[in-house]
């Protein structure tokens, strides 16, 4: 093992926070884990996440309130291996996918005679946070899913933009419905969510990720530098992610991110964020219920998704 690489991995086994020790073992290193959920739960990044719940699963207001909602709070927990048979993750879960349903017939638009806009990114992460939190058997999840698909453009992706000239999809409003889907079709075997989620992935990977097919330039360099948490935003290390989790991570096309992802290492093996698309807990305007780390500063998050990238695309020596 290269000496940056086993410094960012006694870092991150450093952690005060356990998820992050225990999935560092477990997604980079290939270890067998026996998750301690009640140690899970003690961390201070998931105590954070779960303070302030009311009797109903919620946070008060819509779920959906950036990024202090009971929406972006649950993503964050799966993200974080919070164990679904918690009470309190459980009725999370239980508010979300309630505020889904009742959604859905509102959630698309028909335009001309053109393909359905939908901000899929929505339903797309409630589905896959939803399914990490065990209710993939619910019935809901399954008109979640088919919605998702109903609405799926030609290209493989989603899109919400009201605009009749609109005519490809939009990458941040595709890679929720990719994760989503993907984790309904693993836990479910359902195979239209199987097929739609792979026609998504092929829309990231016919772009390289990130580059226009025309002309090989990166649709927006803004892509290239990560944040963390992303939300709905999309970037290459969340797309790699995902891919990752598909079992697509070595894809030839997804070499160039890769690259790119490698040149954005520090010397010492970490990841820092490119800045924050969040405030701190204090701000009037998009507050976080948690710090996940300053604009420029290595990220543990950010760290542990890219090593876990790595392995799965074979770049990573961990032995």
């Amino acid at each position: 093992m290269d000496e940056p690489t086993s410094y960012a991995l006694d870092w991150l086994l450093g952690s005060d926070e356990p998820a992050i020790r225990m999935l560092t073992r477990r997604d980079v290193l290939g270890e067998a884990t026996d998750a301690d959920t009640d140690q899970i739960l003690t961390g201070p990044l998931v105590t954070a996440l779960l303070a302030g719940q009311q009797a109903d699963g919620g946070f008060g207001g819509n779920p959906y309130r950036k990024w202090t909602g009971a929406h972006w709070r649950l993503i964050s927990l799966m993200e974080l291996a919070a164990p679904p048979s918690d009470p309190r993750v459980a009725a999370m879960a239980e508010r979300v996918v309630t505020w889904i349903t009742r959604g859905l017939r509102q959630s698309a638009v028909a335009v001309d005679d053109g393909p359905i806009r939908s901000h899929g990114s929505i339903q797309g992460n409630a589905l896959g946070a939803c399914c990490r939190a065990g209710l993939a058997d619910d019935s809901r999840m399954e008109r979640i899913a088919e919605a998702l698909i109903s609405w799926q453009w030609p290209d493989g992706g989603w899109n919400c933009d009201l605009q009749a000239s609109a005519y490809r999809s939009s990458f941040h409003e595709t890679l929720g419905p990719a994760w989503g889907l993907d984790e309904y079709a693993r836990a479910t075997g359902h195979a239209a969510a199987r097929a739609a989620a792979d026609r998504a992935a092929d829309l990231f990977l016919t772009h390289r990720l990130f580059r226009r097919l025309k002309t090989g330039e990166a649709i927006k360099p803004q892509w290239l530098r990560p944040r963390y948490p992303p939300y709905w935003h999309y970037d290459i290390l969340q797309a790699l992610l995902v891919l990752a989790r598909m079992g697509k991570a070595a894809d030839p096309r997804a070499a160039d991110a890769l690259d790119e992802l490698d040149r954005r290492r520090l010397p010492d093996g970490r990841w820092r964020a490119y800045g924050r698309w969040w405030n701190p807990a204090d701000s009037s305007i998009t507050p976080e219920a948690v710090d996940w780390g300053g604009s420029g500063e290595p990220s543990p998050m950010i760290t542990l998704n890219a090593l876990r990238v790595l392995r799965a695309a074979g770049r990573l020596d961990h032995g």
